[in-house]
């Protein structure tokens, strides 16, 4: 693992000028955020050793080096989620790389299930905690002592300096959000209601199919982690109606300017 790592990250490094001071990981149907990029270098996937490949329509597959209000940024433009196949840690190598490379703040984002009744389609959430229900965990298995500790302390999954910015910034510019707990499951099946249903009772907000590992193992290696969530969809017993891809990724592109509204304010002030 430590190899594979190293090899990523020494290849990578040859190609960007300097240290990014973010990581920004974009989920599905968000890829317009990566516009917010000045003077993009691009790194395909493919080229870089070790990582793996995407397989699901919105995620495209690069990484964009660049600076956004001035800060270097790396984007991952397309995430691995376990559904595809991979072992949770292919999922989460990418994050490993990150670490490697020097980066010590993470913004996630990604398109979720809403199961709060006060939820809409298009509104925004920002993760305060999350509930992993996922049926393998990415630390599962030997420990890589230096990567991070054996038992990681998760009282603190979220960062509440980047947390209180996106929410300070969008109620001084009256963009609604909500601060909730995502619940991860492995997908790829959208929930029937009853398993919505089940989300909401055990304390979620919203559901969806990745981010969850990311998060784990930035916190193994004490990264700083912000997350936001589009509500794409909604659910619970009492919603039994259908949904599809498409319709995410449309939701999720209505959502998109308060979305790097929201993330842009967590780069300028964290």
């Amino acid at each position: 693992m430590l190899e594979r790592i190293n090899e990523a990250v020494k290849y990578i490094n040859n190609i960007i000028p300097t240290t990014p001071e973010f990581v920004i990981v974009l989920g599905s149907g968000l890829g317009k955020l990566e516009d917010e990029v000045e003077d993009p270098i691009v790194i395909n996937y493919q080229d870089i050793p070790g990582f793996p490949q995407v397989t699901v329509e919105g995620h495209k597959g690069h990484l964009v080096f660049g600076k956004i209000l001035g800060k270097n940024v790396l984007m991952m433009a397309g995430r691995f989620h376990y559904y595809e196949g991979y072992s949770m840690q292919e999922v989460t190598f990418p994050m490993r790389v990150f670490k490697g490379l020097g980066i010590e703040k993470v913004i996630l984002s990604n398109a979720s299930g809403g199961v709060n009744p006060s939820f809409k389609v298009g509104d925004v959430m920002i993760l305060k905690d999350h509930i992993n229900m996922m049926p393998e965990h990415p630390l599962r298995g030997k420990n890589i002592d230096e990567l991070g500790p054996r038992f990681v302390d998760m009282s603190k999954a979220y960062d509440k300096e980047m947390l209180d910015a996106a929410v300070d910034f969008a109620a001084k510019n009256d963009i609604l959000v909500h601060t909730g707990v995502y619940v991860g499951l492995q997908g790829p099946t959208f929930e029937t209601p009853s398993e919505y249903g089940l989300v909401r009772f055990i304390g979620g907000d919203a559901v969806g199919m990745s981010t969850v590992p990311e998060v784990i193992v930035a916190k193994h290696m004490s990264m700083r982690v912000f997350c936001v969530s589009v509500i794409t969809d909604l659910g619970g017993p009492e919603i039994a109606f259908p949904v599809s891809h498409e319709e995410v990724l449309d939701a999720a592109n209505k959502a998109m300017p308060n979305v790097i509204s929201i993330v842009k304010s967590v780069i300028e002030t964290c």
